[in-house]
């Protein structure tokens, strides 16, 4: 590596420093700690461990986006303006509680919800800087020339480094876990959780607050009230009134809906509820939904005297929030009501009239799909023309190998049980699904394919994007609101598709691709005789004389 290529362009050094095995090892490190150590070890050692493996992997990270914003920047600069601005903004905002809390505000903005916390102590992993130091002086010796190795490493290693460094700290949602009675007053317990593993599961859970002036305020409970509450049994799935005795209550689980009843529970009606499909679009409006069919369920309720007459209900609906029946008959979302915790809001979600702009994950996810669908018809067109043009069957079996496995990754994603890791598997899937169709593509023109059936194949691979993004698209305007529904629909869109490289395999000429594979040798030079000899030909009559006994004659 010459001085003059440094200067000339900084990318290839600082790609090979992001991609060096001590910053790859951070990347796993960091995403591991923060969305698996850190639910299952709480504490000191795996706080710590995030901040060493930030630090060890932020600088390349700051010095890979210096260098592509600015391509003729040297990459000893930006690798020097990325140690010292990481380490620079690491000592301000863990030493300053101002500065702690305008980055909080700043990431927020950034990546969403975000909680940065000033601590003395996090200083004491500041020479993991050394680390990111050591990892460069190794990898600046082996910049990444190579046009495709770059973008693979772009579209592979930094997306996941970006979010990573991005969403260090995961951010614990509010979730309405039961409800009880206490001394005559309601009392709601209130969790939190951020995905599958840490949910919470019963009112015990949950932080209790009770309220003494008919669910206006609430207030914690004390240690004895604390002790009662966890004595008691979970909330009830059906109450009566203590006014009205014939008039009860019931939730309906798995669903958001309550029932009543005016005849002491013999026959019962739909009180208040949010219809499955509309509670789907609900939903997965909010982060990390994970199984809408348990969070987003209601869960038990309790039934109180009002103090100016009549009854009012309490409905414990998990990760939408507390429901109240007033005492005129009407139901409100009262969202979490009690707010010790750090991350609640005070309204609930609204119910309807979201978009795309309210769905950034699912609209993420939408566009990975029907563009890996677009992938796998051109991938299917491909081995109909290898295979026509007498190629190996293995291409076919690699190319339906690797779809599979970036649909089964997609698959999870939709899941979105973790947001950070759904948005982590986008690239992965656009990746796989790219390189797979582009080898298909490279592959048949080497075994015969015309350039019409390049093109032909282009058009297919369009064509079934865009028809199987309209219902997905639909599907985030709320229509249709079931998920399944939507993906059965782009699924079917990719039939024309399928149709279409069924028909152009004839585009593959065999005899055209046996031709590139066996060019046919040059030809021979025609045959020269031997040039006749300088003199004359002997007689065939005249014979040789005698060859002489001693040589020279004397």
């Amino acid at each position: 590596m010459t001085g003059s290529e440094t200067q000339q362009d900084g990318a290839p050094t600082t790609l090979s420093w992001l991609c060096h095995p001590a910053t790859l090892f951070a990347l796993v490190l960091l995403l591991v700690n923060d969305h698996v150590l850190k639910a299952a070890f709480p504490g000191l050692v795996t706080g710590k461990l995030s901040d060493v493996a930030g630090l060890a992997l932020a600088p390349p990270l700051v010095a890979v986006l210096l260098t592509l914003l600015v391509p003729r920047l040297p990459s000893r600069a930006a690798a020097v303006a990325g140690l010292v601005a990481v380490g620079t903004g690491f000592a301000v905002v863990k030493s300053s509680g101002y500065a702690a809390e305008l980055a909080s505000s700043a990431w927020t903005v950034l990546a969403g919800p975000s909680l940065v916390r000033a601590d003395w102590t996090d200083l004491l992993t500041l020479p993991a800087l050394g680390l990111a130091w050591w990892s460069w002086t190794r990898s600046r010796r082996r910049p990444v020339r190579q046009r495709t190795a770059r973008l693979v490493r772009l579209l592979v290693v930094l997306p996941p480094a970006v979010l990573a460094v991005a969403a260090t700290s995961p951010i614990y949602y509010p979730y309405a876990v039961g409800t009880a009675m206490l001394d005559g007053h309601p009392a709601i317990s209130v969790g939190s959780g951020y995905s599958t593993s840490d949910w919470p599961t019963s009112p015990l859970d949950g932080q209790w607050a009770v309220s003494e002036d008919g669910a206006t305020t609430w207030r914690p409970v004390t240690e004895d009230e604390q002790r009662r509450l966890s004595r008691q049994e979970a909330g009830q799935q059906q109450a009566c009134a203590s006014d009205e005795p014939r008039r009860c209550y019931r939730i309906v689980t798995g669903h958001l809906r309550v029932e009543e009843s005016d005849d002491a529970g013999a026959t019962w009606r739909a009180a208040w509820e949010v219809p499955d499909g509309q509670r789907e679009e609900l939903a997965r409006r909010s982060p990390n939904p994970g199984d809408i069919q348990r969070h987003f369920a209601s869960r038990d309720l309790v039934v109180y005297p009002h103090a100016g007459g009549g009854h009012e209900v309490l409905v414990a609906n998990g990760r939408d929030g507390f429901l109240r029946r007033l005492p005129d008959g009407g139901w409100q979302r009262d969202g979490f009501l009690f707010e010790e915790l750090g991350a609640s809001w005070d309204e609930p979600p609204r119910l309807g009239g979201g978009g795309p702009g309210d769905r950034a994950m699912d609209l993420l996810l939408a566009v990975a799909l029907a563009l890996t669908l677009g992938c796998a018809v051109t991938a299917l067109a491909g081995h109909l023309a290898i295979r026509r043009g007498g190629g190996p069957r293995w291409w076919g079996v690699v190319s339906s190998a690797s779809m599979l496995v970036a649909g089964i990754v997609l698959a999870a994603a939709w899941g979105r049980d973790d947001d950070t890791l759904a948005f982590m598997a986008v690239p992965f899937v656009l990746a796989v699904g790219v390189l797979t169709a582009a080898a298909m593509i490279v592959r048949a023109s080497y075994q015969g394919a015309l350039r019409r059936w390049i093109g032909w194949v282009l058009t297919g691979l369009l064509l079934t994007t865009l028809l199987a993004g309209l219902p997905l698209v639909g599907w985030l305007y709320g229509t249709p609101s079931r998920t399944r529904f939507a993906v059965a629909l782009a699924l079917l869109a990719t039939v024309p598709g399928v149709l279409l490289a069924i028909r152009i395999a004839r585009l593959v000429d065999p005899a055209r691709g046996f031709e590139r594979r066996y060019p046919p040798r040059p030809p021979y030079p025609p045959h020269v005789p031997y040039p006749p000899p300088p003199y004359p030909a002997r007689s065939p009559t005249v014979p040789d004389p005698p060859y002489p006994s001693q040589w020279p004659p004397q």
